[in-house]
């Protein structure tokens, strides 16, 4: 009688966890921030390519390492915006076009907040980075980030 009462429970918590799991963002590598007037700075990120991962990105999080963030790769170019509604730490978002320019950055994102937060022109990455970071390193609109084979990474 008892294994029967378990097994959907058990069956729920694998469905479940399959669920978030599908959530989280896939993988990890690197990319490199090159900024006019300074050293490259590496990044360690996670990556977000599909629909739930990107819609996910760091909401609930309670911290985000300094030299790391998140990549999302979007399937086609188009005007992006993002918003930090269920977004604990505050961030720095940098808009980055194909070619690996950064078209624009909002810094020092307001934790939870609905405001919308937009690209200046139709973008495929979007990148998140502890707030202060850009500014830390001397990264601007106008740099590049070099994406290496992540340029080429597919998003559903």
């Amino acid at each position: 009688m008892l294994r029967r009462a378990a097994t959907p429970l058990l069956v729920a918590v694998a469905v479940g966890t399959t669920l978030l799991a599908s959530c989280r963002s896939e993988a990890r590598g690197q990319v490199i921030l090159e900024p006019k007037a300074g050293e490259p700075v590496p990044v360690a990120i996670e990556l977000a390519t599909t629909p739930d991962a990107r819609q996910l990105g760091l909401m609930y999080r309670d911290e985000l390492a300094p030299g790391t963030g998140m990549l999302f790769v979007f399937p086609d170019l188009a005007p992006r915006s993002f918003w930090m509604l269920n977004t604990k730490i505050p961030l720095d978002i940098l808009f980055i076009a194909d070619d690996g320019r950064i078209v624009n950055i909002h810094e020092r994102t307001k934790p939870y907040s609905p405001q919308s937060l937009p690209s200046r022109e139709p973008v495929r990455f979007v990148l998140e980075v502890p707030a202060g970071f850009t500014d830390a390193h001397g990264v601007d609109a106008g740099d590049h980030v070099s994406l290496g084979s992540l340029a080429s990474t597919r998003a559903r």
